[in-house]
């Protein structure tokens, strides 16, 4: 794989050109490659922190740290997102350490809870992430809450 290049920024450090990839690469896979149909826009980017992977100057994965709060009481990681000519090649792990580490470093005191596909269970596991609750329907794919302990 060739180096990667992080950006690891608040909403508003964002350029506009890091905004648009972000968006850019959520809609690809999230609701034409996924086949789903949801509001991504969801006022939540706004008071999280963004990590972007780019190779070269393509952005190939990406999550957000959601603080706590907002989405739960707990703080998140969400919106991970590889895109395909990146996947199988170690970038999704790289992205999760990374992500994982800085949930912890901005919200040391809190646990970290995810909204999970369901068919990513054993890949969540592998970094300590215990499933809490059912299966639920989100946007036409099975979900369920995982949780990492402080």
């Amino acid at each position: 794989m060739n180096e990667i290049i992080w950006v690891e920024e608040k909403f508003e450090n964002l350029s506009v050109h890091q905004l648009y990839d972000v968006m850019n690469l959520r809609q690809e896979v999230f609701l034409i490659e996924q086949n789903t149909s949801y509001l991504d826009a969801d006022n939540v980017d706004q008071d999280s922190f963004h990590l972007l992977a780019y190779i070269g100057s393509d952005l190939q994965g990406y999550s957000r740290i959601v603080p706590p709060g907002i989405k739960y009481k707990d703080a998140s990681i969400g919106r991970v997102v590889l895109h395909k000519k990146s996947r199988g090649r170690g970038l999704s792990k790289i992205l999760m350490v990374k992500s994982i580490h800085k949930c912890q470093v901005l919200h040391p005191d809190k646990d970290i809870r995810i909204s999970a596909q369901y068919p990513l269970v054993d890949f969540y596991q592998g970094y300590g992430f215990e499933t809490v609750g059912k299966i639920y329907d989100e946007d036409g794919i099975p979900h369920i809450e995982m949780v990492l302990a402080k």
